[in-house]
C-alpha cells in the first residue's frame, strides 16, 4: 500500500486558443469540469497502476467533495481517513488550457487548507502499515511534516513531491527518500535556472546535497534528470502528440513511486514513470486520462 497525504480540487477547465494577456478577455470552448488536485490526483495513479492506495485530505460538505470522494473510490482508493468540512468549501482549481495543450492554473485550496497534523498522527497505524507516503505541498506545511516524520521514523519510504513551490526546511528535506521537483520547482529551491540537462544536473546536485536524498527532477517534454547514488543521468522521455498536459506530472510521480516501492532499479522506474505519462498527455482530462498497469508495459513493449 502507498499512502498519499494531499490535496482535492476541482477543476474547471476551458480551451481557449492562446492565453490571455492581463485584461484581455477572449473566447474559449469546451467547458468541463474534472476530479483533480495533487493528491488526488496521484493517488489514482497509483490505484489504477495497481498498487493499493490511502488517501488522507480533506473536502468541503458539499456536492464536489461528494464527487471528488466518489471519483477516487471508483478507482479503488480508499478514503475512509479523508476529513469532511462543513464550513469551507471544496479545493478549486481554474485552468486555461491553450492550442498547444499547455495549461494555467489558479487554484483556491479551500479546505485543503484545513488539513492539520492531528488529521494525520490520527492516520499512523495506517502510514506505518504502509510500503510508501508520498507528499505535496498542496495542503499546510504541519500536515506535511508531521506524515513525513511519521513515516521515516517508521523507515518507511518517503517520497516529496514539493509541488506547488513553498520554502521549505532543510530538516523537512532531510525526512525524504526522494524528492521530486519539476524544473520550475527545482529553480526555486536551488536558485539555479533549470533551461536544460546541464542546469537540470547542476540543480539537482545542489538539491542532493540539501535534502541528502535522492532528486528527481521532471522535465515535462524532455524526460527526468536523476541524481542519486545508483544512477546519475538523463531518462528521455517518450514522443507524443500532447492534447492535454494537465495532471501529466502527478501521472508520473505517481507511477514512479509504484515501481520504486515494488524495488525496481531507479531508471526503470523513470522510465516507467514516463510511459505513464506520455499516454495521459494523449488524453483529457487529469484522471481520466490515467493509465493502467497493462496501457503502461503495452506502451513500453511497443518501444523496446
Amino acid at each position: 500500500m502507498i499512502t498519499v497525504v494531499g490535496s482535492f480540487n476541482m477543476d474547471l477547465v476551458i480551451e481557449a486558443p492562446r492565453f490571455p494577456t492581463p485584461g484581455e478577455a477572449i473566447l474559449g470552448k469546451n467547458f468541463r469540469r474534472a476530479c483533480g488536485g495533487k493528491g488526488a490526483n496521484q493517488a489514482c495513479a497509483v490505484a489504477k497502476l495497481g498498487t493499493p492506495a490511502f488517501m488522507i485530505g480533506a473536502v468541503g460538505q458539499d456536492a464536489f467533495g461528494d464527487e471528488m470522494l466518489a471519483g477516487l473510490k471508483a478507482l479503488g482508493v480508499n478514503t475512509s481517513s479523508v476529513a469532511r468540512r462543513h464550513d469551507v468549501a471544496s479545493g478549486t482549481a481554474m485552468i486555461v488550457l491553450d492550442a498547444s495543450g499547455q495549461n494555467q492554473i489558479v487554484v483556491a485550496n479551500g479546505a485543503n487548507d484545513t488539513l492539520s497534523a492531528q488529521d494525520v498522527q490520527r492516520c499512523e497505524r495506517d502510514i506505518r502499515a504502509s510500503r510508501a507516503l508520498l507528499v505535496q505541498l498542496e495542503t499546510s506545511m504541519d500536515s506535511v511534516a508531521a506524515a513525513l516524520r511519521l513515516a521515516h521514523d517508521a523507515m518507511i519510504l518517503t517520497i516529496l513531491n514539493p509541488a506547488p513551490f513553498a520554502p521549505v526546511s532543510d530538516e523537512l528535506l532531510r525526512l525524504c527518500d526522494w524528492v521530486i521537483p519539476n524544473e520550475n520547482e527545482a529553480s526555486q529551491l536551488t536558485g539555479i535556472a533549470v533551461c536544460d540537462l546541464t542546469s537540470a544536473a547542476a540543480a539537482a546536485q545542489k538539491l542532493r546535497d540539501r535534502s541528502q536524498a535522492n532528486v528527481l527532477v521532471t522535465l515535462g517534454a524532455n524526460g527526468a534528470w536523476l541524481a542519486t547514488d545508483a544512477f546519475t543521468g538523463h531518462i528521455p522521455a517518450f514522443q507524443v502528440e500532447a492534447v492535454d498536459t494537465v495532471g501529466a506530472g502527478d501521472t508520473f510521480i505517481g507511477a514512479f513511486s509504484v515501481r520504486v516501492a515494488e524495488g525496481a532499479d531507479v531508471r526503470e522506474a523513470a522510465r516507467f514513470g514516463c510511459a505513464a505519462a506520455a499516454i495521459a498527455v494523449t488524453r483529457r482530462g487529469a484522471q481520466a486520462s490515467l493509465p493502467s498497469r497493462s496501457d503502461v508495459e503495452g506502451f513500453l513493449s511497443a518501444r523496446s
